[in-house]
């Protein structure tokens, strides 16, 4: 039996702290079309042989696999072969693709784990988005996404889908942009509007903001803090120079443009105020300190 809130609003009202917390082992995806029955978990799900083997294939190589479908919309399997849509969403150039394959075996993932788009797929111009409904999960993913989810589409028509577990049930309604992989949690459907706005003119906005996948939580937090600070809102513009952790004690170095920051942070753990099955507790991270190093200085070489 699914969980979810026992109170209307629950968890998911946004007073809650979102940063920090998302999905840390997902640098490459694959999205894959499927309108059927989605159960608890994907690997679960009584799913045709060949897009079984691809979600397998996907998992055996790290990939994050998303069954995915369109609002509103149970369309059929195509009789042309499998919609996918792959993502590579590390480092500063991360690339969005889509093709259909015939079978498992046309998808060359070892390609995108290596960051090169397949032969079988055209790369995209335009974000898309994904909105986690899954009830089978947690009931209040679909209670609070499917609207979200409809909402949202009506504004970036075949930009957006409904898709399966994303990590964090406690942040529904959750909304992944790909190809970044930036999180947002506790959305409304304003608040998934004006994010989705933010990221397609390639800025953040900080508000409900979980983080970028494929990033360990403590350097999520950091980020957050040094945007914070500086006002920095391009999804580029903060980098993690150096690390270290010191027990349960994160300090980064981090540029954010022309500007240096020594950020120090560590996990702080509550009690959800609502109670529920989502959440009986938070963690996120508090900042210990934040100070300004000497600033970048670029020097123009002498020729002699």
């Amino acid at each position: 039996m699914p969980r979810g809130c026992d109170h209307p609003d629950g968890c998911h009202t946004g007073a809650l702290p979102t940063f920090a917390s998302a999905t840390v082992g997902a640098r490459s995806w694959l999205l894959v079309e499927y309108s059927g029955p989605w159960a608890d978990r994907v690997e679960n799900s009584s799913l045709p042989d060949g897009i079984a083997k691809l979600v397998r294939r996907a998992t055996e190589r790290g990939i994050r696999p998303q069954l995915i479908r369109r609002p509103g919309r149970r369309t059929p399997l195509s009789d042309q072969g499998i919609r996918v849509l792959v993502a590579y969403a590390a480092g500063e150039e991360p690339w969005l693709a889509q093709g259909i394959v015939a079978g498992p075996d046309d998808l060359d993932l070892d390609a995108v784990m290596a960051g090169v788009v397949p032969e079988s797929c055209i790369l995209e111009d335009e974000p898309v988005f994904l909105v986690c409904t899954h009830a089978k999960r947690n009931a209040c993913c679909a209670r609070i996404g499917l609207p979200l989810a409809r909402s949202l589409a009506e504004f970036l028509p075949d930009r957006v889908w409904e898709t399966s577990h994303v990590g964090g049930d406690r942040y529904a309604a959750n909304l992944v942009c790909l190809p970044h992989g930036l999180y947002y949690g506790s959305m409304s459907q304003a608040a998934a509007l004006s994010a989705a706005s933010a990221y397609r003119s390639g800025e953040i906005i900080l508000d409900r903001y979980r983080g970028r996948a494929g990033i360990p939580e403590p350097l999520q937090a950091v980020e957050h803090f040094a945007r914070i600070h500086t006002g920095v809102l391009s999804v580029c513009g903060v980098s993690v120079e150096s690390s270290r952790l010191d027990g349960d004690v994160t300090e980064a170095i981090v540029r954010c443009g022309d500007v240096r920051l020594q950020v120090v942070v560590e996990p702080s753990v509550f009690q959800a105020p609502c109670g529920t099955a989502c959440a009986e507790t938070i963690t996120t991270y508090r900042l210990i300190s934040l100070d300004r190093l000497s600033p970048v200085r670029y020097v123009t070489p002498v020729l002699t």
